[in-house]
């Protein structure tokens, strides 16, 4: 908010500055000064509009993907969730029996590298 406030008095002051410099150093007649200055002031509010409703879409755009990303990062949250209880329901059956087979491999590994020893 702070940064938006920043940004128009900026935009204030230099249109103010670049008035002031405008008329102070232009050769051209009073009336041409004028239309001149009224023309700029027109252009500086339509740039003006259209910079707010730019920061309106910006706002707004911002806004619907952070809801979006939350909403997906829920659902992404609850899918893992049901994978690894899924998935623990799965393996903690055989999990006692992968140990066991685990433990047969390492033995006869070293059974194996034990025979190797001795040759």
């Amino acid at each position: 908010m702070t940064n938006t406030k920043s940004l128009w008095l900026g935009i204030a002051i230099g249109g103010t500055v670049s008035a002031v410099v405008t008329l102070l150093s232009t050769p051209s007649s009073g009336r041409n000064l004028r239309e001149q200055m009224k023309d700029r002031g027109l252009e500086w509010k339509d740039m003006l509009l259209h910079l707010k409703q730019d920061g309106l879409r910006l706002k707004n755009q911002i806004k619907e993907t952070s809801q979006e990303g939350a909403a997906l990062i829920k659902e992404l949250t609850q899918d893992m969730k049901k994978s690894v209880t899924e998935w623990k329901a799965t393996v903690e059956p055989h999990q006692e029996n992968i140990h066991q087979y685990l433990e047969q491999i390492e033995s006869s590994l070293k059974d194996l590298e034990d025979k190797v020893k001795k040759h």
